[in-house]
């Protein structure tokens, strides 16, 4: 597996770009317009101190803090993910996955380290084509296996590291697929939370045994 790394992913986006896969989705008429009234005529500056620059256009990037921007982002690269799907990927029962993307917590998935790299290759010449760039310092490579195999993935002739463990959407994925320090990490942090809420809670006569469980 591969866990892609996006350089600056909301703020790469291109909007010329993002209006045409809006109008391939279906999103057309009164409602694209709107939204591209979001867009229209943005400018920003460069402050410094006390110093700012002349304002100037902007034409790529999405809206920070702005709750359509995470569903734009969504569309954008469910059509970068489409664009470079291929036959490899895993099976999981009836179903065969070639990779998860939540926003930009993208990774790709496959039985072999020569088709990993054929997907990975796919996806960064999908990204390049619609603005995006892989970013291979952050971007790594894991290997689901009790024995240790070295898979070598690179991107524009960078090598990618690879790694024993790593930490996706909160959750730890380690090489030998081991679930026993995600548990005990879990574990943990409730047990710490329950100690910053022992006065609160934990000694409370008036909260019954199963109110404290079922907020444990």
């Amino acid at each position: 597996m591969c866990f892609v790394d996006l350089e600056k992913a909301f703020d790469r986006v291109p909007r010329g770009i993002l209006w045409e896969v809006l109008w391939e989705y279906g999103v057309r008429g009164p409602l694209l317009r709107a939204v591209r009234s979001l867009y229209n005529r943005s400018r920003s500056l460069v402050r410094i101190a006390s110093c700012k620059s002349d304002l100037f256009p902007v034409h790529v990037g999405l809206r920070q803090g702005c709750p359509l921007s995470l569903v734009l982002f969504i569309v954008f690269m469910d059509r970068i993910s489409r664009c470079s799907q291929g036959l490899e990927g895993v099976r999981f029962g009836d179903h065969r996955i070639s990779s998860l993307i939540f926003a930009d917590d993208v990774v790709l998935l496959a039985s072999s380290s020569l088709d990993l790299q054929h997907a990975l290759g796919r996806f960064a010449a999908e990204c390049e084509a619609a603005g995006m760039r892989v970013s291979t310092s952050k971007s790594e490579a894991m290997v689901l296996d009790r024995k240790k195999v070295a898979c070598t993935l690179q991107v524009g002739g960078e090598v990618l590291p690879q790694v024993e463990e790593f930490k996706y959407l909160g959750f730890l994925f380690t090489s030998e697929g081991r679930m026993d320090r995600e548990i005990d990490r879990r574990i943990g942090a409730a047990a710490a939370v329950m100690r910053s809420m022992y006065r609160s809670v934990v000694v409370k006569k008036e909260l019954s045994r199963k109110a404290k469980l079922s907020i444990y």
